[in-house]
């Protein structure tokens, strides 16, 4: 009925000349565009539901008139696109790119200016954007803010962080979108370098339940513009375009010809779909990297964990304050001796990498400075080329390429922008001339130059620029601390992975709920592959100092499976080496799963309650696959139907214990053997905050 009723009006107005309109190409989802009275609106139907009710576009603007009424359709155009395309990494061997498109040129009566509006309307959901092309009324500007409304006209469930300019570090919170307001401040923790907006806002992705029908906002191709957040109406039920702001409070300074990030909207009635969906890497450019053959997706270990466990090791070399980078002489400095990154330690994490396969070995803490900088805003930190004395350069880089393994290199850049930017392309040839291929970037603190943020467009060009120039000596990135991903890995596929979001460390303090790994596929994910870190077995604390009561809030079983839902193509191995050696067999899965694909399958999904993912090997009749629960217990029913008919495997199922329970007996699991084919279905019980993971191959012998 709603459909009708909704075509029918859309007919109207196409007829009256007010609206256009278009279907995707299974029809299942219809756009309608139209000016009311000069105000350009949109609204967007799925499966004869309204998802999003009539919703305002436009723009304000600072010191010249803005650019939200006083419209007219100038002219439109619609166009179809199908093609298919081969990530260079990814869940997938290969990318439908569908859509129906719809081109609105809008033309404003006085001042008289043009601006485009692009739709793209995907099976899965929408996209759209701003263009701005050269024109004689319109060429420097400076956004006061974007007026983009989602209008989703009823309450839904949300699974979100509160809106900040500086990090997206938060627990979870799930509740109706009209109670963010009355949880906002109980949802505000104190974070290292946060700014939350004054308004009553979320961060994307932002992911919705309710109705019958799921929902993803998010944007894509995020470029030479500052980050969005979305600012929530009294009723909570209109969310709006809410952009970081630069010093001097501009949204944007822009340039003719241009055009702003898409403006993303995922829909289904299956949650899975909504981890399927390959919409925002669509809507990104193609690859631009011509020679791609140095871009290698690698499972690494490294000094890391071991500053975050009680009575652990230090990044700095000695304990003192008020240092200056070039003044310092470490040769008069009584070391501390806990400082993890020295050349004999070190060189144990490579011995255990290249007896267990792995490819890197990340190093922090390698380079003078950390002494006194933690709680600082300081210029002039780091120069990352130089080694504290107990870091044998030239000796390491020996033993690691006999090894066969490659030292991961480690750029903290304390924040301090102009320090790193100057430094840049000495830092990636120091890597170049050392060995080093990849490198973990950190943005820890508040930004240099004061006044600017993290997701603001100085920063959002700055992180472009250094995964260009990474390119440029064929170096790959993995940031911590950036804007959140919009799909521009498939445009620079060395850019392998990114943090922006509560990661593992955060589980040394015991502050992560059992739900949040279940959520952030729903939610950061959906912008592109995470350093997540996983892979910790042992998650008591009190197992290092019996007066530390901190947990990590999984089992075992469960950080095995994350190595299959938290897709990543760099992903790390995050615990320390004799902890791997008391749980070898466990241990073996970690060794086995790959962290490249050619097929990905969605078993079982809800958000904040469970996620059950397959995926295929590339280039092998291998499939792996992952399950995870939140604070409850349940049982995953699954059905093997992936597999290839009339062949026979053997799958290693990693459960839970019967008495397993994060809390009580994280580390009780058990492995087992099984034949299987593709007409099995399992039955597999999951502890509470638990999960399993499985490994299939095919029988050799082929008997059942």
């Amino acid at each position: 009925m709603y459909r009708n009723l909704f075509l029918f009006l859309c007919f109207i107005m196409v007829l009256t000349g007010h609206a256009q309109s278009i279907e995707s190409p299974n029809r299942q989802l219809n756009l309608t565009f139209h000016v009311d009275n000069g105000i350009p609106y949109y609204s967007l139907l799925y499966k004869g539901k309204i998802i999003i009710e009539k919703s305002r576009l436009g723009f304000e603007m600072k010191n010249i008139p803005s650019m939200v009424d006083n419209f007219s359709i100038l002219k439109s155009s619609t166009s179809a696109f199908d093609e298919t395309w081969e990530p260079v990494w990814g869940e997938v061997k290969k990318i439908r790119n569908q859509y129906n498109e719809l081109e609105i040129t809008l033309e404003q009566g006085s001042p008289k200016r043009t601006v485009i509006i692009r739709f793209r309307l995907y099976d899965d959901g929408l996209g759209f954007r701003y263009e701005f092309p050269n024109q004689k009324n319109l060429s420097y500007f400076t956004i006061a803010e974007e007026i983009t409304q989602f209008n989703l006209g009823k309450d839904y469930t949300a699974f979100w962080i509160r809106g900040d300019y500086d990090t997206n570090e938060y627990n979870y919170t799930t509740s109706l979108l009209s109670e963010v307001s009355h949880q906002i401040d109980a949802a505000t923790e104190e974070i290292s370098a946060q700014t939350p907006t004054k308004e009553i806002s979320v961060q994307t992705p932002l992911m919705l339940k309710g109705n019958g029908v799921y929902i993803n906002i998010h944007e894509a191709a995020l470029k030479d513009y500052p980050a969005m957040l979305l600012e929530l109406d009294s009723t909570g039920v209109i969310l709006s375009t809410h952009l970081t702001p630069d010093p001097l409070g501009g949204k944007g300074r822009m340039q003719t010809a241009t055009q702003t990030p898409w403006r993303t909207i995922l829909i289904s009635d299956n949650a899975a779909d909504i981890l399927a969906s390959k919409t925002i890497l669509n809507l990104n450019e193609p690859n631009k990297i011509e020679d791609t053959s140095w871009i290698k997706p690698m499972k690494y270990i490294g000094v890391w964990w071991e500053m975050f466990i009680p009575n652990g090791g230090s990044w700095a070399y000695a304990d003192t304050s008020n240092i200056k980078l070039d003044e310092i002489d470490y040769s008069r400095i009584e070391p501390n001796g806990r400082h993890a990154a020295n050349t004999e330690n070190v060189k144990r994490y490579i011995d255990f990498a290249a007896k267990h396969g792995f490819d890197g070995v990340l190093v922090e803490g390698w380079n003078i400075g950390w002494e006194d900088w933690f709680g600082t805003m300081k210029e002039n930190v780091f120069d990352f080329v130089t080694p504290y004395p107990d870091f044998d350069l030239n000796e390491l880089k020996k033993y690691a390429a006999q090894k066969g393994v490659k030292l991961i290199m480690h750029h903290e850049t304390s924040a301090s922008i102009p320090n790193y930017e100057r430094r840049m392309n000495e830092a990636y040839q120091f890597m170049k001339d050392n060995g080093y291929d990849a490198v973990k970037s950190g943005y820890v603190g508040t930004i240099i130059p004061l006044g600017e943020h993290h997701y603001g467009q100085t920063m959002v060009n700055h992180y472009l620029r250094a995964i260009e120039k990474g390119a440029d000596y064929k170096i790959m990135i993995n940031a911590h601390e950036p804007v959140r991903p919009t799909g521009m890995h498939r445009t620079y596929p060395n850019y392998l992975a990114a943090e922006s979001a509560r990661g593992t460390e955060y589980e040394a303090l015991g502050n992560i709920k059992p739900d949040h790994q279940t959520i952030l596929p729903f939610t950061r994910l959906i912008g592109g592959p995470m350093d997540y870190t996983p892979g910790i077995f042992q998650t008591d604390f009190s197992y290092y100092d019996p007066n530390v009561k901190n947990r990590v809030n999984t089992t075992l079983s469960k950080q095995l499976a994350l190595y299959v839902t938290m897709y990543s193509p760099l992903q790390m191995a995050a615990d320390l080496p004799e902890n791997y050696e008391r749980f070898a067999d466990a241990f073996q899965f970690i060794k086995d799963v790959p962290v490249d694909w050619d097929d990905t399958r969605i078993l079982e999904a809800e958000p904040g309650d469970y996620i059950t993912i397959a995926r295929k090997k590339k280039g092998e009749d291998e499939w792996f696959i992952g399950s995870i629960t939140d604070e409850n217990k349940r049982v995953s029913n699954i059905r093997l139907n992936f597999l290839d008919p009339g062949k026979n495997y053997i799958a290693t199922i990693y459960a839970d214990g019967e008495d397993a329970d994060y809390e009580t007996r994280p580390q009780s699991y058990t492995i087992k053997n099984y034949r299987v084919n593709s007409k099995s279905e399992l039955a597999i019980p999951i502890a509470r905050s638990g999960g399993y993971a499985i490994h299939i191959k095919e029988n050799s012998s082929q008997t059942n």
